[in-house]
């Protein structure tokens, strides 16, 4: 029998980590991955601020599937054959063991990114992948025989009778083409995980401040979302903003990124003993200045500026405070709204919503149920996750279930 041959489109975590399964599994398959660019592995060496966020200590797979704003559905059967704990145990295996954070956050334990580079970069040429690189296939088209014919940016052609596209987010047509050209359908990509813009001048000078747990959500759809917040020059930013993006990113794309943030700045007392708080502060400090008395843990500006919004004069002290007042602030407080104006991509992430249409793929083979021999991986794919990791997994689990597929084809034949 005729040495098996498989190409990999796509350098990036899924491909990457694809191929090494898959010539690990099968040493006399010829296993060749194509990479557009002179560079593999972009976007695993900035990841995580250059420390690569390889996975999340989150090791029940239904509980981890309710990280994927898209995708969860399908990714449960998935999990349970390679999840969070494979993967520790995958780059354990060889030499790197990873850390947890009080967030659940992974990374190596050397806390460098070109750890996780090297280690695959190693896996992959102990394993005999041939790597390619500026080599992107501009076309492909299913063979009359079988399989596959590539045709080779530059001239030639490559046949293969297994084809793995790894290509990532489709956040340009181009990515998504070859797959529609051997038959598939692309779910309109717009971008996840991102910043909002704000309507809000006297906020947005307030950019470097933090807080460590706000609640935000969008007025019109069904969501909320508690964590740290940040501040920026344009709006807001931090972990609770980048999930509610993920979640909200088609309906925000349909809006035109236009639409009304609702911001709850002090999330654990409830609408009633905020108000009762404040009222407290009438009776206990009843000349101070009310934009002088901030409530813990708002710093003394921002304080200021959610006063003023909330219509408290600059001059009130506690005791003119009326009682239509102190509501209207207790509101604002826990409900205000700021225009949400455009939004800012988070360039670490790169993160799409959008890409090949779930149900025309065996999730179990990661294979085409359109054209037999296709596989697929990563985001491509019309999944993604929140930050923190899980989209690494996904891109680990799919390459994983790829990898094995393909290297199970055609043995003992």
């Amino acid at each position: 029998m005729s040495r098996p041959r498989v190409v990999i489109v796509g350098g990036g975590a899924a491909g990457f980590f694809a191929a090494i399964v898959c010539a690990e599994a099968r040493p006399d398959a010829s296993v060749v991955l194509l990479e557009k660019s002179a560079q593999v592995l972009a976007k695993v060496r900035i990841s995580g601020g250059g420390r690569c966020n390889v996975t999340h200590a989150c090791f029940e797979p239904r509980e981890l599937t309710a990280r994927y704003p898209r995708g969860g559905q399908a990714l449960l059967g998935c999990f349970h054959a390679f999840q969070p704990r494979d993967t520790v145990a995958w780059f354990a295996a060889r030499g790197v063991p990873l850390k947890t954070e009080d967030d659940g956050r992974m990374f190596p334990a050397t806390n460098t990114s070109e750890t996780i580079v090297e280690c695959l970069r190693r896996s992959a040429q102990e394993a005999g992948v041939e790597l390619r690189l500026n080599q992107a296939p501009p076309a492909a088209t299913r063979a009359p025989g079988g399989g596959f014919d590539l045709a080779l940016a530059g001239g030639g052609a490559r046949h293969c009778e297994r084809l793995l596209l790894a290509t990532g987010g489709c956040r340009a047509a181009a990515a998504g083409e070859l797959a529609v050209a051997l038959g598939h359908t692309l779910e309109p990509p717009v971008p996840s995980l991102f910043t909002f813009h704000l309507g809000v001048p006297w906020l947005r000078a307030l950019s470097g401040i933090t807080l460590p747990a706000v609640e935000v959500s969008l007025a019109g759809f069904p969501r909320r979302e508690t964590g740290p917040l940040l501040i920026t020059h344009s709006g807001v930013s931090g972990p609770a903003v980048l999930r509610l993006s993920a979640w909200s990113a088609r309906w925000l794309a349909e809006h035109g990124y236009q639409a009304m943030l609702r911001l709850n700045w002090l999330p654990g007392p409830a609408a009633g003993a905020l108000d009762r708080e404040l009222d407290a502060r009438r009776k206990s400090q009843p000349a101070r200045l009310v934009v002088n008395s901030p409530l813990a843990p708002l710093p003394a500006r921002l304080w200021e500026g959610l006063v003023l919004a909330a219509g408290v004069p600059r001059d009130t002290r506690w005791a003119n405070l009326s009682s239509a007042a102190r509501h209207e602030l207790a509101r604002y407080l826990q409900a205000g709204e700021m225009p949400v104006t455009g939004k800012t991509l988070n360039q670490e992430e790169f993160v799409t919503c959008g890409g090949v249409r779930l149900s025309e793929v065996n999730f179990k083979t990661m294979e085409s149920r359109i054209c037999p021999g296709l596989h697929f991986a990563g985001e491509l794919l019309d999944l993604d996750g929140l930050t923190g990791g899980f989209n690494f997994q996904a891109a680990w689990t799919t390459g994983w279930l790829a990898g094995r597929a393909m290297a199970a084809h055609g043995q003992g034949g």
